[in-house]
């Protein structure tokens, strides 16, 4: 009888892109790794690649470095994370992504901020219902572009929840021919979803998008279902989705940092 498998995380193309699916297999009982895509050597030499990455809503920025610290580890000597958090402060009770009442003052850098809000009334978010209004969604645009330009340069970006829609949205006006927006290589989203509410924008991200991204979701996040984050993968073409047992947070166990590792190695020089 076969070894029953403990945990599995699933990497495999995503839906509607023509391509045949990439497929990766963990078992945790055995650290068993099957792969059937060979990818580049990186060599010695090769410099860690450089990666934005964009928190979710009503995170700090000192939060979200502690949240990815164990993908940090996972990528040391692979990938650079640059952490940045929104522009906007948002109040302690402001959204489902927070982390509990706010004792009182903070430091800068521990402040819970956003990208936008949906209401122009109250500083809140909801990334499944349509928005009255994108407010601050223009200074999180400007935000992002000053951080590739006086922090760069990078070669790609990661966003997680509102954070990972953003960075949808900026890669959808880079490949339009925003010069605020460079192309970048690749592209890392955790938990996201198509942004809502967009006018205009909406429409940019309703064409296939090039950029090489990987996909990460979890089958029990309960913030954004696994259901949005599909539909945004099958936006770009050549997708690969990794997804895992767990909920809505940025996963960095063994398996998942062989599935980052294999997206990486693609991009070494």
């Amino acid at each position: 009888m076969a070894t029953p498998t403990l945990s599995e995380a699933r990497l495999q193309g995503g839906a509607d892109i023509g391509s045949r699916p990439v497929m990766f297999n963990f078992r945790s009982g055995k650290d068993r790794f099957r792969c059937l895509w060979r990818s580049p050597r990186i060599m010695a030499t090769s410099p860690p690649l450089r990666v934005l990455c964009l928190a979710g809503f009503r995170q700090s920025e000192r939060g979200f470095r502690e949240k990815t610290g164990a993908l940090r580890k996972a990528l040391r000597g692979r990938a650079e994370l640059v952490c940045l958090s929104g522009p906007h402060p948002v109040a302690d009770a402001a959204g489902p992504e927070g982390a509990g009442p706010d004792p009182g003052p903070c430091p800068p850098e521990e402040q819970p901020r956003g990208w936008w809000f949906s209401k122009q009334e109250a500083d809140v978010f909801s990334a499944l219902e349509e928005p009255t209004v994108c407010r601050g969604l223009e200074e999180a645009l400007g935000t992002v572009a000053q951080a590739l330009s006086k922090l760069g340069p990078f070669d790609g970006i990661l966003g997680f929840s509102q954070g990972a829609a953003l960075a949808a949205l900026v890669c959808a006006l880079g490949q339009a021919g925003d010069p605020r927006f460079p192309l970048l290589r690749f592209i890392i989203l955790v938990s996201g979803f198509c942004p809502r509410g967009l006018g205009l924008k909406e429409a940019i991200l309703q064409g296939p998008l090039s950029l090489p991204s990987l996909h990460v979701f979890g089958d029990t996040d309960r913030v954004i279902p696994c259901q949005e984050s599909m539909q945004l993968c099958s936006r770009f073409a050549g997708a690969i989705a990794l997804t895992h047992s767990g909920g809505h947070f940025i996963p960095a166990a063994a398996p998942q940092r062989q599935a980052y590792l294999q997206f990486l190695d693609q991009f070494a020089e």
